[in-house]
């Protein structure tokens, strides 16, 4: 990777809150939500909120509106509905609330994906934007899937120390302090 973390910056934790998406998984199954939550803390990143809501758009855009509006979310990573199934909705709960759109992402998920499930990535319809000033990263719902995309993806975006840039310095109550 081009990029380095950059050991004499200071670390600024950012605040994510982790959204599962699905008919099936509750608190004790939700293998994707745990991963991502035991990843991001210890990173030392805040769990900001955890949440598990059905695969249907009402639903999905309410917990991502509530968590938008709270000041105390700087991101929002969901996992699951990003596939082709006739209940994976994600995409068309959140896209509409989409400010921008950052195309990128998929691309990079996309490569290090093809690496390990190969072309079955062509399935995944992840992808990441920014509604209002929150970031929202959407994820399939494999916990295989969010270990990819956090290990070789995110962990390196969501670090402040992370060199040549990283999303901390996009985040409005980090911008001074990252850059």
């Amino acid at each position: 990777m081009a990029g380095s973390i950059d050991e004499r910056r200071a670390f600024l934790p950012l605040r994510i809150a982790v959204l599962t998406v699905s008919d099936t998984r509750d608190e004790e199954s939700d293998g994707s939500g745990r991963t991502l939550a035991e990843r991001l803390t210890g990173a030392g990143h805040e769990l900001a909120g955890k949440a598990i809501v059905r695969d249907d758009v009402a639903a999905i855009r309410a917990q991502v509106q509530a968590w938008v509006a709270d000041r105390a979310v700087d991101i929002i990573v969901s996992t699951g509905g990003t596939g082709f199934s006739p209940r994976d909705v994600t995409p068309e709960a959140v896209k509409p609330l989409l400010r921008r759109e950052m195309d990128g992402f998929a691309v990079v998920f996309h490569q290090v994906s093809l690496g390990t499930v190969g072309l079955s990535t062509l399935q995944s319809r992840a992808f990441a934007g920014q509604i209002g000033d929150t970031f929202i990263f959407c994820l399939p719902g494999s916990s295989g899937a969010c270990r990819d995309a956090w290990d070789h993806v995110l962990r390196f975006e969501f670090d402040s120390r992370y060199r040549p840039c990283s999303i901390a310095e996009l985040i409005p109550r980090l911008a001074g302090s990252a850059a």
